[in-house]
C-alpha cells in the first residue's frame, strides 16, 4: 500500500536533515510541500529530483485531495513544511488526518523541531511544557493569553518575529519580571544565539540590542513554569 511520509526538515542547518529523510525524499513519487521554492532548495542541495505539489495552509484541504489521489494510484508521497516538523505551527495536520481517514499509512520521519531544540538547551525543570507557537499580534489578546499561560504553572514555548519580540518580552517582564526564560535566535544558523535569565533582565538586554540594531532573525522563547534559580548569564 502507498504511504504518506511526514518529514521533519532543517530549521537552518541543512546538515540536520537525517539520512532516513534523504532516502525517503529520493524514493518518493511526489513531494508535497508548504513552499515549493524552499523545498526545491533543499532537494537540490541533496541532488534530488522529484515532482512537487504545493500544500500550504491556504490550500491544504484541496491539496490533500490531490495527495490522496496520488496515494490511490499507488504512489508514495512525502510531505515537508518550510522548516521543522509539520503540524507544529506549520501545515501538515489536515493532510495527515485526511490520508489516515482514507485508509493510508501515515508515517513520521522524525527530524528537527524548534520547539524540542529550544527545550533541550533551555535548562528548565518542567515536567509539562505547552507548545503555544505564535501569540496574537493584537496587544490585548497577547497579554491576556500570556497571563493565562503564566498562571498554569507549566513551562511553555512561543515563536515570535523580530518585529514583535520586544513587545512580547516587555509583556513578560511586566507580568512576572523574575520568571526564568530562554530566548533562542536563529537556531542552528550562522548567527545562532541563546539568552537566559529573568524576564526583566532579558527584556533590558533586548532594549540594548534594539539600540544597536541587533534585533534580527526568528525567535523561539521558552518560559519556565516554576521557579528556577536565576543565574546572571553573560
Amino acid at each position: 500500500m502507498a504511504t504518506l511520509y511526514i518529514i521533519g526538515t532543517p530549521i537552518g542547518n541543512l546538515g540536520d536533515l537525517s539520512f532516513r529523510a534523504v532516502e525517503t525524499l529520493k524514493n518518493a513519487d511526489l513531494v508535497a510541500c508548504e513552499d515549493t521554492r524552499q523545498t526545491l532548495k533543499l532537494l537540490s542541495h541533496f541532488g534530488i529530483s522529484v515532482k512537487m505539489l504545493s500544500c500550504r495552509a491556504q490550500n491544504e484541504e484541496f491539496a490533500a485531495e490531490k495527495v490522496i489521489s496520488a496515494l490511490k494510484e499507488g504512489k508514495n508521497v512525502a510531505y515537508a513544511s518550510d522548516a521543522g516538523t509539520p503540524g507544529l505551527s506549520d501545515p501538515g495536520a489536515v493532510l495527515a488526518r485526511k490520508a489516515a481517514e482514507a485508509g493510508f499509512e501515515v508515517i513520521p520521519i522524525p527530524g528537527p523541531s524548534a520547539f524540542a531544540s529550544l527545550v533541550s538547551v533551555a535548562g528548565g525543570q518542567d515536567k509539562s511544557v505547552v507548545f503555544e507557537g505564535f501569540l496574537s499580534p493584537k496587544p490585548g489578546r497577547r497579554r491576556a493569553r500570556l497571563k493565562e499561560l503564566l498562571a498554569t504553572g507549566w513551562g511553555f514555548v512561543l515563536y515570535e518575529s523580530p518585529f514583535r519580540i520586544l513587545k512580547l518580552l516587555e509583556d513578560l517582564a511586566d507580568l512576572d519580571t523574575e520568571r526564568y526564560i530562554c530566548v533562542g535566535r536563529e537556531m542552528t544558523k550562522v548567527h545562532e544565539e541563546y539568552l537566559r535569565g529573568s524576564a526583566g533582565k532579558i527584556h533590558l538586554t533586548f532594549l540594548e540590542k534594539r539600540d544597536r540594531n541587533e534585533v534580527r532573525g526568528e525567535f523561539s522563547v521558552y518560559v519556565s513554569g516554576r521557579n528556577v534559580n536565576i543565574v546572571n548569564y553573560s
